[in-house]
C-alpha cells in the first residue's frame, strides 16, 4: 500500500507540475513569461512623460507545421501603460486543415514581468484550412513599474517572439469529421 501510495502521489506531482510552473512563470515573469490582464482593475494608464520603448516583433514555426508566420509589422514605440495591438500573418500552406498552438516569449526575460497581454491569439489553439491566411491580433500593454525597476533602467528595446507548434489534434480522424461538420 504505502509503494502505491508512492507511485500514485508521485504521479500526481509529476501531473501537476506543468500547470503549477506555469502559473510561476506568469506570476514572476521567469523566463520572459508575460502575464495576461483579465480584471478590468487591471487597466493601466500611460504614465505622462515616460520614456518610449520599442516593441520587436518575431514569429516562427515549427518543421512539422506547414505554415508561414510573420508579424505584419516589424515593431511599434508605445509608453508604458499605453495599450498597443499588433498583428501576425499565419498562412496554411498544406491541402488540408490543420491545427497549431503559440508559445511566447519575451526579451529581455526579466521584462516578462511587465509585458501584459490584454487579448492574443496565443491563448488558445488556431486551427486554418487548407491554403487559408488569417490575421492574428494580440492587444498588449507595459507595465509602468516598468520604469521603476533598476535593472531595466537601460532596456529600450522588448522583443515579443512566437514559435508555432502543430498540436496532435489533427491526427484524429474523428475530431477531423467533426470539425469539417461544424464548419458547414
Amino acid at each position: 500500500m504505502y509503494m502505491l501510495s508512492v507511485v500514485v502521489g508521485t504521479l500526481g506531482v509529476c501531473y501537476a507540475s506543468v500547470p503549477l510552473y506555469k502559473v510561476f512563470c506568469q506570476t514572476t515573469g521567469f523566463g520572459g513569461t508575460t502575464r495576461r490582464l483579465e480584471d478590468e482593475e487591471d487597466v493601466l494608464v500611460p504614465v505622462a512623460e515616460g520614456r518610449v520603448l520599442r516593441i520587436t516583433f518575431d514569429g516562427q514555426v515549427s518543421s512539422s507545421l506547414p505554415w508561414t508566420f510573420r508579424p505584419a509589422q516589424r515593431d511599434v514605440r508605445v509608453i508604458p501603460g499605453e495599450a498597443a495591438l499588433a498583428f501576425y500573418t499565419a498562412r496554411n500552406k498544406s491541402d488540408h486543415a490543420i491545427t497549431g498552438i503559440a508559445t511566447y516569449n519575451v526579451q529581455p526575460p526579466k521584462a516578462g514581468l511587465y509585458f501584459n497581454k490584454i487579448q492574443c491569439f496565443c491563448f488558445d489553439e488556431q486551427r486554418l484550412g487548407a491554403g487559408e491566411e488569417v490575421d492574428m491580433p494580440v492587444l498588449f500593454v507595459i507595465d509602468p513599474k516598468f520604469l521603476e525597476d533598476p535593472q531595466l533602467k537601460r532596456v529600450s528595446n522588448i522583443t515579443l517572439s512566437y514559435n508555432f507548434f502543430k498540436t496532435g489534434d489533427d491526427d484524429d480522424p474523428e475530431l477531423i469529421a467533426a470539425l469539417e461538420a461544424e464548419a458547414d
